[in-house]
């Protein structure tokens, strides 16, 4: 049995229907606004239900789609989503190190935006995991571009590959961006 954190394609059933490609790629939500803590926390939370009747509340309000997400906000007990991405209880993993430090959430989810329902995009392994501890130069960009998960230096792909590079290089000096790869950084 292959364990969770390596499953790319797991795609469980939610128990509420949630378009990622509707909510960030047309309608241009930022990932902040329902992963509030990402850039604060370890984690990245997963809203309470009270945030997306901030729109909800008068955006297909009668949609019966949307009666677990109404109930929940009224009731205050949370919805029971099914976790997907998942590291092993062993590994530390700290959401707001690697966002604020330009790595985009698409480096680990794959392009989110555009999934009508998530699934599991990376393996999430120990060896995914250091070939970007060795080389985060190759993944790193403007920290204002964490969240822009469509955002490329370039259109043309071999003079992205040599912006990437470059500027990635200038990133992980500039801000002294660690390449920790010593067994502790993760396995605490």
């Amino acid at each position: 049995c292959t364990p969770k954190y390596a499953r790319v394609g797991y795609q469980p059933i939610q128990p509420v229907g949630f378009s990622h490609n509707i909510h960030v790629e047309q309608l241009g939500m930022d990932c902040r606004y329902c992963h509030s803590a990402v850039e604060k926390s370890w984690f990245s939370n997963i809203p309470a239900s009270s945030i997306c009747m901030n729109c909800h509340n008068q955006v297909l309000k009668d949609d019966p789609k949307l009666a677990l997400v109404q109930e929940s906000a009224v009731s205050g007990k949370p919805i029971p989503w099914v976790q997907i991405h998942k590291t092993p209880d062993y590994v530390y993993f700290n959401h707001s190190v690697h966002v604020t430090r330009g790595i985009s959430c698409v480096e680990c989810h794959g392009q989110i935006n555009t999934m009508d329902e998530v699934s599991h995009a990376q393996p999430l392994s120990m060896a995914f995991c250091l070939d970007c501890h060795r080389d985060p130069a190759a993944r790193i960009r403007p920290v204002d571009k964490v969240t822009d998960l469509n955002w490329k230096w370039s259109d043309n792909p071999l003079q992205n590959e040599q912006l990437q590079r470059a500027n990635g290089e200038k990133f992980v000096h500039d801000w002294k961006v660690e390449s920790l790869q010593n067994c502790s950084t993760c396995h605490r």
